[in-house]
């Protein structure tokens, strides 16, 4: 759904965009098709991986190839306080580990590493306030 409209996070049953404004890092809740404007809030959204997927489960390792050091190449160049990676299957695709949720001990140049709950409607076993709770704990460390 995601590919087709040309915007992450598109399909309307995630909960991202919500979260993401419920979480103070938007002042309204943006539409998928307004991602752009999260420049000019200082957020950037990329994908860990190239190939767009149904779902984090149908990612490969060779999907990911590249990733580690492009956003190396980002926390060097644009210097961002830190990365969040929405699901821990985008990190773990990124750096071969497994994270646990929150702050992680590695850190690419000076810009920290956070995993957050994926919002995926295939995450929903994790109620929609622990994952907001996620995204509030990244606000008030950026804050």
């Amino acid at each position: 759904m995601s590919a087709a409209a040309g915007a992450h996070f598109a399909n309307p049953r995630n909960d991202f965009w919500r979260l993401l404004h419920e979480a103070g890092f938007t002042p309204r809740l943006l539409d998928p098709k307004e991602q752009d404007e999260l420049l000019d809030l200082r957020i950037g959204v990329t994908n860990a991986a190239y190939r767009t997927t149904p779902g984090s489960g149908d990612l490969r390792r060779a999907d990911f190839a590249g990733s580690a050091e492009r956003l190396e190449r980002v926390a060097t160049e644009l210097k961002p306080r830190a990365f969040g990676f929405v699901g821990k299957e985008a990190y773990r695709g990124v750096f071969g580990e497994r994270p646990q949720l929150g702050l992680q001990p590695r850190t690419l140049d000076e810009t920290a590493l956070f995993v957050l709950p994926s919002t995926s409607p295939a995450n929903a076993a994790v109620p929609y306030s622990e994952r907001l709770r996620w995204f509030r704990f990244l606000a008030e460390a950026l804050a």
